[in-house]
């Protein structure tokens, strides 16, 4: 293993300060068989097992986009009302992030229960968007889902940080390598299923999307008790509970770290171009191009199809070079790819451009985060994680709306413009915001 390997002590006897956060993270790094981990937490066990519970969130989380031409067609919605969904989704995840970013730091042993409350989350928004009757019932649906994907997110990143500090970057990566994994499947297996066929090759009937939400959640409560039955004891390494002043006391510098702010900044941007873009993507490709349900999930898979293998090659990279390099090269390859779109805006060239494209899309994220796992206190992994996703929530829960305004007015064109900019911001930013610099 290429992180360091600490003799275990047992400092909650001997130490008077063993529970304070920087003991905790101390001992977050440490692995050994006398913690009583079993074989599938240590070493690489725990980062494998949570990247693939990651990825089943996430063909859960990306299942909804591509239902959305289907649900804009039963419920007759506008442009706006599309954006409303992206929106609130973003506000209920940014909201869970506050409790889940402060109950992993203060409950580490704790944190394969707040992995299944994730899931369990998940799978029960899936049901109420299944069974909405009108719009506002679905968007509690959605805000529930919201909720739940974002409750995965400081547990898992915060334990991964903790636990891999010398291959951050690696480990976070691998982590969103999962999600892209779940990301590519959801669009290919939820579209052939709205759609029941495969071009000209009619298997089935297709089913409804309300009846294809409900079972969509049936993965979603499995992987609950999966991760529960497995990784009860994710975090035994760690010992006691953080009292509520000293997380506070790191929180406080979390919150006036310039370098973790700035990240915090740039992870937004990068999630308000994703918001923005990808969502009247799907609505240009169904009704613009009147691509199929199936043809629409086989391009929103290809935004992460690419990813899967670049993801893990640039968190690695980060790890030896330094997170600016990969970060800025990222950013900017992001912002001349998708204004190639107002060129390159259907056929064969917008296919490609589309995967190229997911080369860069989602594999910068992991980065960005590791970038600022680099610069907070140790034991606050979880408040930091949380902080990042929760910056991206503010800034992403209105970008999707502007969007839709855009859309209405100007047609996808303009979405395009609107995501190069914001894209384009980023990339600059990312030449002058405070990062750690290569050891």
């Amino acid at each position: 293993m290429a992180y360091t390997h600490h003799a275990l002590t047992d400092t909650s006897k001997t130490d008077p300060i063993a529970d304070t956060p920087k003991t905790l993270k101390d001992e977050s790094t440490t692995q050994s068989a006398s913690t009583g981990l079993s074989g599938k937490q240590t070493g690489m066990g725990l980062m494998y097992g949570l990247s693939a519970g990651h990825g089943i969130k996430h063909f859960g989380q990306g299942a909804l986009l591509v239902m959305i031409p289907s649900i804009r067609a039963t419920l007759g919605l506008s442009d706006v009302a599309i954006g409303g969904i992206s929106s609130v989704q973003s506000i209920s995840s940014g909201v869970a992030n506050i409790p889940a970013g402060i109950l992993t730091d203060m409950f580490r042993k704790k944190i394969a229960w707040l992995l299944l409350a994730s899931m369990l989350m998940v799978g029960t928004g899936y049901v109420i968007i299944g069974v909405s009757p009108v719009y506002w019932i679905l968007l509690v649906g959605v805000a529930v889902v919201g909720f739940g994907t974002s409750m995965w997110h400081a547990p898992a990143f915060g334990t991964l940080a903790a636990r891999y500090p010398q291959r951050r970057g690696f480990a976070m990566a691998a982590h969103l390598t999962g999600a892209q994994i779940g990301n590519t499947t959801s669009p290919l297996v939820i579209g052939f299923l709205l759609a029941g066929t495969i071009g000209s090759w009619v298997v089935f009937s297709g089913i409804d999307w309300r009846w294809l939400a409900v079972i969509v959640s049936i993965p979603m409560f499995m992987t609950g008790f999966v991760v529960i039955a497995r990784f009860k004891t994710a975090g035994a390494e760690s010992s006691g509970k953080v009292t509520l002043s000293e997380y506070f006391g790191s929180a406080r510098r979390l919150l006036t770290n310039p370098g973790v702010l700035g990240m915090a900044l740039l992870g937004a941007l990068r999630g308000a171009i994703h918001n923005s873009f990808q969502v009247f993507l799907v609505i240009y490709m169904r009704e613009e191009l009147d691509y199929s349900d199936t043809f629409v999930g086989v391009h929103v898979a290809l935004i992460t199809m690419a990813g899967i293998i670049s993801t893990p090659i640039m968190g690695n990279v980060s790890d030896r070079i330094g997170r600016r390099p990969v970060i800025s090269f990222a950013m900017t390859a992001m912002t001349i790819l998708i204004f190639l779109f107002l060129q390159f805006d259907s056929g064969w060239t917008m296919t490609l451009l589309i995967a190229v494209l997911g080369l860069f899309f989602f594999s910068v994220m992991p980065i960005i985060n590791a970038a600022a796992m680099d610069m907070i206190d140790k034991g606050s992994e979880g408040s930091g994680t949380a902080l990042m996703f929760s910056g991206g929530a503010v800034i992403g829960s209105l970008t999707p709306i502007a969007a839709g305004y855009i859309n209405q007015a100007n047609g996808f064109q303009g979405v395009i413009i609107f995501a190069g900019i914001i894209a384009a911001v980023g990339a600059a930013l990312s030449l002058i915001l405070p990062m750690k610099p290569k050891a």
